[in-house]
């Protein structure tokens, strides 16, 4: 009996040591005498994004530094659309430090997304702070690298001839197009996109320079050439011949080009230029 009454008191005398710190532990009690006083945050936050970051916090350290789960809280931010990753510590006695990492937003991607340039897809928010003059790209969400690559390598092309690169964009069917700064708009087609935008990125500068007027559309789903509009032009020209061919024979057609969804409409009446590239 006695050996009983040891154990029974020595299994009270536990629970009155234990029993206290589990209650800190889980925010049973003394919440108040353990509350979070300070924020540190690092990392480059606009001042919206900083007050995400304390609304989502908040209600997830209310039960104070013991009973704060630290995974949640990073869950938490981690989920925040802006943020590429999230760590968060806890600092003795009142501290808790978060260090964030966030997107930064590289294009525009389709009518509600943007993307990052780590080549990141995350939602389109009002209030959002966005640099300005970035680039409109679209595709399958899966082949973001793709149209990432093909972007940078078109805009290293144009650049020599001082053009930007406002859109690029491939559909469904793996068809790309794109538009200029200078107000192009380029149908490239589904094979041999680099090549293709390589070699009218090359002519563009000369054919406007003999031309004298703004080109409005390129066609670049060819084998030998591409077709052109342009804007203001009198009347309709036949396609351009090299200057080796005999006058007698006639310059071969041009192979029709795909059907290809395009997001622009060409009045009936411009006028088209089909070259040929010997």
């Amino acid at each position: 009996m006695r050996n009983l009454l040891r154990i029974l008191a020595g299994l009270v005398a536990i629970g009155v040591i234990v029993l206290p710190v589990v209650a800190v532990l889980n925010g049973w009690i003394g919440t108040e005498r353990f509350p979070f006083r300070k924020l540190h945050v690092e990392g480059d936050l606009s001042a919206a994004d900083a007050t995400e970051l304390r609304q989502t916090l908040a209600p997830l350290t209310r039960r104070g530094f013991f009973a704060t789960d630290l995974h949640k809280a990073q869950a938490a931010l981690s989920a925040l659309p802006w943020v590429a990753h999230a760590e968060v510590r806890k600092r003795w006695p009142d501290e808790i430090d978060v260090k964030i990492e966030a997107q930064r937003p590289f294009a525009y991607w389709g009518k509600s997304q943007l993307v990052s340039d780590k080549g990141l897809l995350f939602p389109r928010q009002d209030g959002m702070a966005l640099p300005k003059g970035m680039p409109q790209l679209d595709g399958d969400p899966r082949n973001v690298a793709d149209v990432l690559a093909l972007y940078a390598k078109s805009r290293e092309l144009f650049a020599a001839a001082g053009i930007g690169v406002k859109e690029l964009a491939q559909d469904r069917r793996g068809s790309w197009s794109m538009a200029l700064s200078d107000g192009t708009q380029v149908i490239v087609g589904r094979n041999d996109a680099e090549a293709r935008i390589e070699r009218f990125a090359g002519l563009m500068p000369r054919l406007v320079a003999q031309q004298g007027r703004p080109l409005q559309r390129a066609d670049l789903r060819y084998t030998n050439g591409f077709a052109l509009v342009w804007s203001g032009a009198p009347a309709a020209t036949k396609p351009a011949v090299p200057a080796t061919a005999p006058s007698t024979t006639p310059a071969p057609a041009l192979p029709a080009p795909l059907p290809t969804p395009i997001a622009f409409r060409i009045p009936f009446h411009a006028p088209i230029t089909a070259y040929r590239i010997s």
